[in-house]
């Protein structure tokens, strides 16, 4: 890991038992029979119906460790708003506070906002906030490879398809991806999605062409999703060209003056309105 992540997970090893302390697990479980039923993240965002269509998981960020504040005038449900309007299959909602301006609530709001699936994008390292995430309103999780043993990873997808969420199984490196590959689809086909993280957690720099040295190794890739650096419809039409029709967009969006037109406009140049 990067000395950056390894920072950042070393600070949510503490947040998590704080969370813990204040809160207790059979607390956060007896709040989940309350909570809307999971929508389908898989669903909304793999083409099986209409392997024509784009799908475009567009992000919810204030700010980012590489980027700094992204944006000012920071509201959450206004912003998922916007992305439905321009087309989003989905929202991902950064929820760490520390580094990225996020926080758990963030996810409700914008579910009582918008009918779309929402991913809690953190850095999960415990069951706790599995359990955490559904209580939340969460459809889906996110799952670092660089942060988890392959055991972790298992425990975790296990955990959340029992309480109906998707995984978004995301690696940086291909030792990685080989170490993550027999899990994708585990434990029931449906539930779980593999994401090729574009940035270099070295040099936090991002190459979209990071996606495409590694497809060869992916076995299906309708279930990909290719994450970071991507600020074009001319990106998602070079995706295309490689056959993956699933992208992670934030940064580019969240820096425009409207995200939603800015997405629209992103999906009109791969996905041109029929005449």
């Amino acid at each position: 890991m990067s000395s950056v992540l390894d920072e950042i997970v070393a600070r949510k090893r503490v947040e998590v038992e704080k969370a813990r302390a204040i809160t207790p697990l059979e607390s956060i479980k007896s709040r989940i029979p309350e909570v809307e039923r999971p929508r389908n993240f898989f669903r909304a965002v793999v083409a099986d119906r209409d392997p024509k269509t784009f799908r475009v998981i567009a992000e919810v960020k204030r700010k980012s460790p590489s980027a700094g504040v992204i944006r000012e005038d920071f509201d959450p449900a206004d912003i998922a708003g916007r992305y439905h309007s321009g087309g989003a299959a989905a929202i991902s909602c950064l929820t760490d506070g520390h580094y990225f301006g996020g926080d758990l609530s963030f996810i409700q709001r914008i579910k009582d906002r918008v009918p779309l699936p929402v991913l809690r994008k953190d850095f999960i390292i415990d069951e706790y906030q599995v359990w955490e995430s559904r209580a939340a309103g969460a459809d889906a999780i996110l799952l670092i490879a660089e942060c988890l043993s392959e055991g972790q990873v298992i425990d975790l997808q296990i955990l959340a398809t029992e309480l109906g969420m998707t995984t978004l199984v995301e690696v940086h490196s291909v030792d990685n991806l080989c170490r993550m590959l027999n899990h994708v689809g585990f434990p029931h086909a449906g539930y779980s999605l593999l994401g090729i993280n574009n940035r270099d957690l070295g040099s936090m720099t991002t190459d979209l062409a990071h996606t495409f040295r590694m497809l060869d190794l992916v076995e299906d890739p309708r279930v990909l999703v290719s994450e970071s650096g991507i600020r074009t419809g001319e990106d998602l039409g070079r995706l295309r060209s490689h056959g993956i029709n699933i992208a992670l967009v934030g940064e580019h969006l969240m820096r425009e003056d409207d995200p939603g037109k800015a997405l629209a406009g992103m999906l009109a140049e791969v996905d041109p309105p029929s005449q």
